[in-house]
């Protein structure tokens, strides 16, 4: 079968994953459309095509061990100058992000990764574009709130054409949502 690039995320949900996703082509950055709004949890990661049954196993024993959580994006912060990353911070949920993502990479699964950075879950707005622009990112969704319980995550594949794709979704096994992460609420600057 060959290679396939995957990725695992936190999909951020409607109707804030659309207008981020929008926004984020407004700044002019030229792979918007082709990258589902999400906070990740595993970065591009080439496997063999072959593995993708054990990688889903795995992914459905992580899922299995996690429970839904509040998640609330405010602010925007970036990763300048180390990266050209323009982000919308992740205020609360960050910890159960960490906790998920070190047991998606774990060393004993099918997905063992070294991140070239410590992880920092985030939701990128603006990615490689030119400064003024970063900046405008940065200021614009300087107000930007959103609020949803997060109950799962997903695999995605790249497909050729560099758009990443859903393959499937990994809910969360317990279904106790926490009281204050009941609903999906949020804010959005006007331009």
């Amino acid at each position: 079968m060959g290679t396939v690039t995957i990725g695992v995320s936190i999909a951020v949900p409607e109707p804030y994953g659309s207008l981020l996703q929008q926004l984020r082509a407004g700044f002019g950055d030229a792979a918007a459309h082709g990258i589902p709004t999400h906070v990740t949890l595993l970065p591009p990661t080439e496997v063999d095509g072959d593995a993708l049954p054990a990688v889903e196993a795995h992914l459905t024993e992580v899922a299995a061990a996690g429970r839904p959580f509040p998640m609330r994006l405010c602010g925007t912060g970036t990763f300048r100058p180390l990266s050209p990353v323009v982000f919308v911070r992740v205020d609360e949920g960050a910890e159960a992000c960490t906790w998920l993502q070190q047991r998606v990479r774990d060393a004993s699964g099918p997905v063992p990764r070294e991140l070239q950075f410590p992880y920092h879950p985030h939701v990128t707005v603006a990615h490689g574009i030119d400064e003024e622009a970063m900046d405008r990112a940065f200021e614009e969704l300087a107000g930007y709130r959103a609020e949803w319980s997060c109950n799962g995550f997903a695999l995605y594949e790249q497909g050729p054409d560099g758009v990443w794709r859903k393959l499937r979704e990994f809910p969360f096994g317990s279904t106790t949502v926490p009281p204050q992460a009941g609903h999906v609420r949020g804010t959005i600057p006007s331009r």
